[in-house]
């Protein structure tokens, strides 16, 4: 049985139907408990199924007093995640492998929703022995493909390196460009299938080493970002925040490209195709375009504590001279952050104009119930971000429609000793997926703007006689 075990963690090997499933379900109930617990008894939070979703909650509020405390929980939510989707992915490989089915079906995993068929589909269909099969080169072994790729170490990663770059630039464009999409295929499908594509081109003729096959999955990340830096597709700053979840997949792809061209290098077996790898991205992504899947709306509360009656509170909240320069790093990198407030009108219609670095939120007023209540549409949305690069400017499509703030309002509560509670809160949406992962970044981003105004109305009314 521990031999057994061990074996489940390994890419190498077969699993059938029955211990698939068997584990699948139990792994998941594990899962479920440990994460459940952990929310419950370290963070004081609820766990429920649909959590997998939105691991920080549909519409969590980042209040004031909280905010230290969400990363954490969300790293180690996903701390506790890691084993089990390796678990999960050398699994559902070895129950492809003895189904007879191509081994990169294995991104299928990866895709929210169709996982869940995907796996039971697997759960149901018997062993199948694949004559005359190999499972690890990307396609038959033709003259043009053994002149083009070079034998040599060095110049097989090079090669493969600027391919897997050149493959990724070209789809980025697809998804960005053609499609106006940000979403799974991009963030998640492509980098797992380019990091496979990468190891199984560098090992066509030969077996290689780890290191070098992780090495050259991952190195074409780092190529392609800064080709798009390079060329004004994108800037520095979405780079950064799409690097961490695009390099765990990438290195995740190069492992099992590692393991499939050592099984094949090990057992001598015939030519499969496996470049059907190249096709998965651009088609899933047409899917998802296809799809047009709506984006949830979130909620994000701030609240701060203000030693003036609402009173004396209610004209800075309307309306706020200049703030000062941030000072803090994500507003200098190029975040939009506030400056000033000015309004036109006065009570319901009225129209407020909130100037941020890249341009002014325009609100119509819908409730004005001084001084308690100032409730806001919003008609128009400037850049959410001024992107470091370096040109002038560039103006990726990300920058404009893809995050949206709907409404907000600020809610003033009298506290004794002739003090306020301020409470400001946006609801939002953007079309950038996978949500659970963005969602975690434009929250955070959303509360670090409240505090900035919050905090700035709070010095202006105790400040003022």
């Amino acid at each position: 049985m521990a031999m057994r075990f061990a074996e489940m963690w390994r890419w190498q090997g077969t699993v059938d139907r029955r211990t698939y499933a068997l584990v699948g379900v139990s792994a998941q109930a594990l899962k479920y408990a440990l994460d459940r617990w952990t929310a419950s008894s370290l963070f004081h939070r609820e766990w429920l199924p649909w959590n997998y979703l939105f691991p920080l909650g549909v519409g969590v509020p980042w209040s004031a007093g909280r905010t230290a405390r969400d990363p954490i929980f969300a790293a180690t939510m996903l701390a506790i995640a890691l084993p089990f989707i390796w678990l999960g992915v050398t699994l559902t490989v070895q129950r492809l492998r003895e189904a007879g089915q191509p081994v990169w079906l294995v991104v299928l995993f990866f895709v929210p929703v169709v996982n869940l068929l995907f796996l039971l589909l697997l759960c149901l269909i018997g062993p199948h022995q694949r004559a005359d099969a190999r499972q690890a080169t990307p396609w038959p072994e033709t003259k043009p493909l053994n002149s083009l790729i070079p034998r040599s170490k060095l110049g097989a990663g090079v090669f493969s390196v600027m391919a897997t770059a050149a493959v990724g630039l070209a789809f980025t464009l697809f998804s960005t460009e053609a499609l106006r999409l940000y979403g799974t295929g991009l963030f998640v499908a492509a980098p797992f299938c380019l990091g496979l594509f990468s190891v199984l081109v560098y090992s066509y003729h030969e077996r290689r080493g780890f290191g070098s096959c992780l090495a050259v999955s991952l190195i074409p990340l780092a190529i392609l970002g800064t080709v798009l830096l390079i060329v004004a597709i994108e800037g520095l700053l979405c780079i950064l925040m799409a690097a961490p979840f695009a390099i765990g997949l990438a290195a995740l792809g190069g492992t099992l490209g590692y393991s499939i061209q050592e099984g094949y290098w090990r057992a001598k077996q015939a030519p499969a195709m496996l470049s059907i790898v190249l096709l998965f991205t651009p088609t899933f992504a047409g899917l998802e375009r296809l799809a047009n899947l709506k984006p949830e709306t979130f909620e994000v509360k701030s609240a701060i504590e203000v030693n003036a009656p609402p009173e004396k509170v209610w004209n800075d909240v309307v309306s706020f001279a200049e703030i000062p320069p941030p000072e803090e790093l994500i507003f200098r990198a190029g975040i939009a952050y506030p400056i000033r407030a000015e309004i036109t009108g006065h009570g319901a219609g009225a129209v407020r104009r909130c100037e941020f670095s890249t341009g002014p939120f325009v609100e119509p007023i819908e409730v004005w119930d001084e001084p308690r209540l100032l409730k806001f549409s919003v008609r128009e949305n400037p850049a959410p971000l001024r992107e470091v690069t370096p040109y002038t400017s560039i103006e990726p499509r990300h920058l404009h429609g893809y995050f949206v703030s709907h409404e907000g309002q600020f809610l003033l509560t009298a506290l004794p000793g002739g003090r306020t509670r301020l409470e400001g809160t946006t609801w939002y949406s953007h079309t950038i997926w996978p949500e659970a992962y963005w969602h975690y970044w434009s929250d955070y981003i959303i509360h670090r703007i409240h505090v900035r105004v919050l905090e700035h109305i709070r010095a202006e009314a105790e400040g003022r006689p």
